[in-house]
């Protein structure tokens, strides 16, 4: 039995108790020179009037709180929510075991150029800057082995292309140490005598990938 139906049995009950307890009191309280013969028809009397006039009322307003008491006890419904958007997925990139080394080669020759620019300007300084030059060109050798690799779609990492880029991968680091170490040698002794012998045995140093 739903709450509805429940509040209008139960109001319409209290409304037939509280009209027959005001029309039974009403009628004690009135003085009456009925004979003792119609107690009988006066409770039939209280209970009909009663009944109409307290049951009816009594249902309507149980079922206004019967309405009542179910919008309170249904659970709220959530405001629907569009679905999102479906973003395709980002396809992800095979993993380049090439670029790895060639970053090294690169973060080498980038450095390699950042210290040359400390040095004091002289005759020294744009010897080492030719030095560097020749350097980076080495770097575009580097890109173009690693760009024949993954044209063969090699995975091997004993295949012997990756084996000569990883030799210069080391290279490129021994010869950055090399270049800051004589940088350093340059700002005690700038002049291009006193750097040459340290200037000609880095030129011979530098990576050397297309012999």
């Amino acid at each position: 039995m739903g709450i509805v139906v429940r509040s209008a049995l139960w109001g319409a009950a209290i409304g037939t108790l509280l009209m027959g307890a005001l029309v039974t009191f009403i009628d004690m309280t009135v003085p009456s020179d009925k004979p003792p013969s119609s107690t009988i028809i006066t409770i039939l009397a209280v209970m009909v009037v009663s009944f109409m006039i307290g049951a009816i009322p009594g249902a309507v307003v149980g079922t206004g709180i019967g309405f009542i008491r179910r919008s309170v006890q249904q659970p709220r419904q959530m405001p629907r929510q569009m679905p999102r958007p479906m973003h395709p997925p980002v396809p992800q990139q095979p993993y380049d075991m090439w670029s790895d080394l060639v970053e090294r080669c690169a973060a080498s020759t980038r450095r390699v150029a950042a210290a040359v620019q400390t040095v004091p300007k002289s005759a020294a300084k744009d010897w080492l800057e030719r030095i560097s030059e020749q350097l980076t060109r080495e770097l575009d050798d580097v890109r173009g082995i690693a760009q024949l690799g993954r044209a063969l779609g090699s995975v091997d990492r004993q295949h012997p292309i990756y084996q000569r880029l990883l030799r210069a991968s080391h290279d490129f680091h021994q010869f950055e140490n090399e270049v800051g170490r004589v940088a350093l040698q340059m700002f005690d002794h700038p002049e291009l005598d006193e750097a040459r012998t340290h200037l000609e045995m880095l030129e011979k140093q530098l990576p050397q990938l297309s012999t």
